[in-house]
């Protein structure tokens, strides 16, 4: 009964599940990117949201490189804390600009995403991962 409380973590159980939050959030937030990047090359005229003042085409274009860019990345763990920097932005974006008048059911989805893209940035992308691989690769030795 006792264990319900606990606080302490399994640290194998912690990685899988960091794991599976990474691939779940990045392969979701694929299908949003590959949508826009279709809309982009497709070369008919299109209205996207300008919120930074940069143009309908170039806001697009930042959104497809973190949506499609940084989630393939974040896929398969590599520069994890660096790729969720853009998504995190691109969230903020959504959230409290695009949507910052619409109320709680457009924010929701974005809120989301944006929590686990934070998240994701404080805690890294765990053992099962591209930046372990590299980690355990390239630090120094133990005296």
């Amino acid at each position: 009964m006792m264990k319900i409380f606990s606080t302490a973590q399994n640290k194998n159980l912690s990685n899988i599940m960091l794991f599976v939050v990474r691939a779940t959030v990045s392969s979701f937030m694929l299908v949003h990117g590959v949508e826009k990047f279709d809309t982009l090359y497709a070369g008919g005229p299109f209205e996207f949201p300008d919120p930074l003042g940069v143009g309908p085409a170039a806001s697009l274009s930042l959104a497809v490189f973190a949506e499609v860019l940084c989630s393939g990345l974040l896929l398969v763990g590599f520069a994890t804390r660096l790729v969720t920097i853009p998504l995190i932005i691109t969230m903020y974006f959504a959230v409290f600009v695009i949507h910052g008048s619409h109320g709680f059911e457009k924010q929701e989805l974005g809120g989301l995403y944006l929590l686990i893209y934070v998240l994701l940035l404080v805690t890294g992308s765990g053992k099962y991962s591209v930046d372990h691989f590299i980690y355990k690769r390239t630090r120094p030795e133990k005296p």
